[in-house]
């Protein structure tokens, strides 16, 4: 097959990928942020800089960025420059495919990655103040940008797994992702507002745990919630769940550090 025709070929097959994908999903012009659904208080919270917590995180990520780590003795600003700058839209574009590890990484991966390699420093432990601090810093700097198309066709292979994941029955109550946030978004749940689980705002402080979190956090608590064994925080499976749930939300605004109830 000569250039062109594989070309074509991938192209195609992303198609007919992507449509059997958006055959089930919510309706592009219906889907909605769970900023949306806060209370008139959280959405204040979270829209001012002064009273959301999360930024007391993206201030130490801003002072670990500027902090010379690790045998190279570099820091990120060395390499990166004004994050401000070069790590605009970056957020919006993970879980990217890693051509090293053959397979895509999320964005604390890709921190972990730098510093292993660039400032030959020990990885940051997942959930650590650190490396949320550092994450928040980042996906700060995608405020208004939009999600993207994640029409890598490396991903594909990764998307379809995710989405089945995402479709999966599991745990003892045998649910789905998508029983609660594709077939019952916006209905009440023990007096909460079920959301359609767009990861625009992470990592989000949530009021619940006081703290900031990653989506893989979420993710583990959705799954310990229907009675499911969780994985371990940074596997694949995860990843290639947090790429759907972002290919879901493709086009919509960025809004982290989210706060969310």
């Amino acid at each position: 097959m000569n250039g062109r025709l594989l070309a074509a070929s991938v192209v195609a097959g992303l198609l007919v990928f992507a449509a059997a994908l958006s055959a089930a999903e919510i309706p592009l012009d219906q889907r909605r942020s769970s900023y949306e659904d806060m209370s008139r208080d959280n959405k204040a919270m979270q829209d001012d800089d002064t009273t959301n917590p999360a930024m007391l995180f993206v201030l130490d990520g801003e002072a670990l960025w500027n902090a010379k780590a690790g045998a190279s003795g570099k820091s990120c600003a060395d390499c990166h420059g004004d994050a401000a700058t070069s790590m605009k839209g970056v957020a919006a574009r993970y879980p990217a495919f890693d051509g090293g590890n053959g397979q895509p990484v999320n964005l604390e991966q890709r921190i972990n990655i730098s510093r292993e390699q660039d400032q030959k420093s020990p990885p940051l432990a997942y959930e650590s103040r650190e490396l949320l601090a550092l994450t928040a810093y980042i996906a700060m700097q995608s405020r208004g940008e939009p999600i993207a198309q994640f029409d890598d066709p490396r991903l594909k292979p990764f998307l379809e797994k995710g989405s089945a994941m995402f479709h999966q029955r599991q745990g003892q109550l045998n649910l789905s992702c998508a029983q609660c946030h594709d077939d019952n978004w916006g209905k009440s749940l023990a007096g909460n507002i079920i959301p359609q689980a767009h990861p625009t705002g992470y990592p989000i402080y949530r009021l619940e745990w006081q703290n900031l979190g990653s989506l893989q956090r979420r993710l583990r608590n959705c799954m310990t919630g229907i009675r499911a064994e969780p994985y371990p925080l940074g596997a694949p499976e995860y990843v290639d769940l947090e790429l759907f749930l972002m290919w879901r939300a493709r086009g919509m605004t960025m809004d982290a550090p989210g706060v969310r109830p």
